[in-house]
């Protein structure tokens, strides 16, 4: 009851807490790189930060600390705070969500790697499964060529995306995820994922800071609710998403704060394969506070 108390003494205070962006600028703290299904290399997510008139920046690769050390060594020396972290895909009562490992200090680089090892594995079998089935389908693909363009060996349905426009099967990478990439169209099957409490544990014991990634792509308001009153043991929210309208941010940020979440926010940037989200301002509109990542940062053990 105290919590739905706080949650409707701040209806108001939304649109103020939404364009609270301090003087020291804006910061962007969910990107991906070439280590996972982005198509930049770290240093050019740095150098574009930087471009970009950025404070801080993230880099979030999914279930795999790979690009991190490029990622810290191309920011060594240049006027950006930068933060370590990875987006572990996670599993709610059968639904998937996402969760970013924020500020991994770089000595746990290595546990986070162990961890996701039998992760991977998983995911391993299920591409090969899912370029198996596009075959026999009609359209063949060579995995081994796909594995080929990642620098970790390491490929996801957004590598298979790319592949399938190169050989003209659909007409942009989107069009794949849309039709023959979609779960429901039978070829992808998902692998298991880690539990969110097995998660939280895990980016907690390394001293990371755990924050649910762009909730109301998978969750409905009361969904959201729902899931927060378990008390998984989250730090922040994100808050502000590139691909979130003003509602839904002023929602976001109501619920974080009723639930004493720290904010976060960022663009989920890709490169080429979410060809509409920009560096640090996503569809143009997006601008994350500084003092999100300052507040994270003290969450940082």
């Amino acid at each position: 009851m105290k919590t739905v108390k706080i949650f409707h003494s701040i209806l108001s205070r939304g649109g103020d807490m939404m364009h609270n962006k301090t003087a020291a600028g804006c910061c962007d703290l969910h990107t991906h790189s070439v280590f996972s299904d982005g198509s930049y290399t770290p240093l050019q997510i740095i150098d574009g930060a930087i471009a970009a008139g950025l404070s801080a920046v993230a880099l979030t690769d999914h279930n795999t600390v790979d690009g991190l050390p490029d990622f810290l060594a191309a920011a060594s020396g240049k006027p950006i705070d930068v933060v370590a972290g990875a987006e572990f895909s996670v599993d709610y009562n059968q639904r998937e969500l996402h969760l970013l490992g924020l500020f991994i200090p770089p000595t746990q680089f290595g546990a986070v790697t162990a961890l996701m090892e039998d992760v991977n594995r998983r995911k391993e079998a299920s591409n090969v499964a899912l370029v198996d089935s596009l075959c026999r389908a009609g359209y063949p693909l060579d995995y081994a060529a796909i594995k080929a363009t990642t620098p970790n060996g390491r490929i996801n349905r957004a590598h298979v995306a790319r592949a399938m426009v190169e050989k003209g099967y659909v007409g942009s990478v989107s069009e794949a995820f849309d039709t023959l990439l979609s779960k429901s169209a039978g070829h992808y099957a998902e692998p298991k994922r880690l539990t969110v409490e097995e998660a939280v544990a895990f980016i907690r014991s390394i001293g990371a800071v755990p924050v649910l990634a762009h909730p109301f792509l998978n969750l409905t308001e009361q969904e959201l609710v729902a899931f927060l009153r378990t008390d998984p043991g989250l730090c922040g929210m994100e808050c502000y998403y590139a691909t979130y309208d003003e509602a839904t941010t002023v929602a976001s940020l109501r619920i974080a704060e009723a639930f004493g979440l720290a904010r976060s926010g960022g663009s989920d940037f890709h490169g080429t394969t979410k060809p509409d989200i920009r560096l640090g301002c996503g569809r143009g509109g997006l601008q994350v506070p500084y003092d999100c990542y300052l507040t994270l940062k003290r969450l940082a053990r």
